[in-house]
């Protein structure tokens, strides 16, 4: 019988990496392993975030690692994205937290901000001393920002801000906050970013319980009293919806990584019990529809990991469009929740144990198809893409 090949193998991908590339896989990998995964079940059924992992997350490197200067470690996409893959093997939670930090915290800090912001807030943010949140998403205000209602009144040289923004990762331990509202005239073309800090008057972050997916993520919401928010933190580079849509392009371009890291947990840990439980008296590895819905995981995983490093490599060069990093979130998102639904019942009555890392990555995944633009806003960021019709 010839020797099985492990995945890694199978798609063959090590020699189109960097030395640096494998070194940063390497890296996470080993991180996830010894210092996460003991207690990713643990974590999740107590809806607990590791935050004692922060720092380490900043000694890898990991906090705004696309970024460069002021701390950041300045990675390549494909660094980037494999990092991300890592730490989603682990949880998706775990990707969530340095996904936010980096892309939607840190990055308009880093784009848009001032000399002054930038080195104040990102050298602590880089090294995990200081978390930051996104604040964009409101209770009737999802797919469609332009729709928010939480406004920035100025007064004298400070704007008032009141407003709720909802679902809003790391809100509940965050030193700061990435805070888009309109000004007084309500129109979506007046949106700007404000940094709010922990500590101003009228600011609450408070967790929202009971949830059933991301729950080693801490969400809560933003609620804004009438925050007096200082000139000095207003984000003077942008205005309109370009600015939070642009954290958002950088955001699902890693998303669509990391959700390959959940797949590969998921097809890992079904090709290892399929070996070993035995049924009708051989191993159900040895079954054919078995073997068919392992060689379909393996399949979609290897598509989606070389759509991931080929939008990697363009993306080093230049912007990749919106209408890119919507394909490769769209796909690689749902080939992750399909697969991790295909092993939860080839697991059968065990798939819905925490013993086995699938039921915690499908549910967990249930959000990230629906987070940073749902699988059906990036169909129809396609759709308009492809025909020239708005079917918004």
């Amino acid at each position: 019988m010839p020797e099985p090949v492990n995945l890694d193998t199978l798609i063959a991908i090590d020699h189109l990496l960097s030395e640096e590339d494998k070194l940063v896989r390497a890296s996470v990998r080993r991180f996830v392993k010894e210092r996460y995964l003991p207690r990713a079940a643990e974590l999740f059924a107590k809806e607990q975030f590791p935050a004692d992992l922060i720092p380490e997350l900043g000694e890898l490197g990991l906090l705004g690692a696309s970024l460069s200067g002021y701390g950041c470690a300045g990675m390549s996409p494909t660094s980037y994205g494999l990092a991300l893959e890592e730490l989603e093997y682990g949880d998706s939670g775990l990707r969530s937290f340095a996904s936010v930090q980096g892309s939607l915290a840190m990055y308009p800090i880093w784009k848009y901000g001032s000399e002054e912001q930038k080195q104040k807030f990102l050298p602590k943010m880089a090294k995990g001393e200081w978390v930051g949140c996104f604040g964009l998403t409101e209770p009737d205000a999802g797919s469609d920002p332009g729709a928010m209602t939480t406004r920035a009144k100025k007064d004298g040289s400070d704007w008032i801000l009141t407003g709720t923004k909802m679902w809003i990762t790391s809100s509940p331990i965050a030193q700061l906050a990435v805070v888009w509202a309109k000004t007084d005239d309500g129109d979506a073309s007046s949106i700007r970013g404000y940094i709010v800090e922990r500590g101003m008057k009228g600011l609450e972050t408070p967790l929202v319980h009971g949830k059933m997916s991301l729950r080693a993520s801490p969400t809560g919401e933003i609620v804004l009293n009438e925050v007096r928010v200082p000139q000095e933190n207003v984000l003077p580079g942008v205005v309109g919806l370009k600015g939070p849509l642009s954290c958002l392009s950088q955001a699902r371009f890693g998303i669509s990584f990391g959700a390959l890291g959940a797949a590969r947990a998921c097809f890992d840990s079904v090709l290892s019990y399929s070996r070993e439980r035995v049924t009708f008296g051989k191993p159900i590895a040895a079954k054919q529809l078995v073997q068919q819905h392992l060689a379909e995981m393996a399949l979609e995983i290897a598509k989606g990991k070389l759509m991931a490093l080929h939008f990697a490599r363009i993306k080093a060069e230049k912007d990749l469009l919106p209408a890119q990093v919507s394909l490769c979130k769209k796909n690689n998102v749902k080939i992750a929740l399909e697969i991790a639904r295909t092993a939860r019942a080839i697991l059968g009555g065990n798939g819905i144990l925490l013993e086995y890392p699938v039921i915690r990555h499908m549910l967990n995944l249930e959000s990230v198809y629906t987070y940073e633009g749902t699988d059906e806003v990036h169909t129809l960021i396609l759709g308009q893409t492809l025909t020239g019709h708005n079917a918004f």
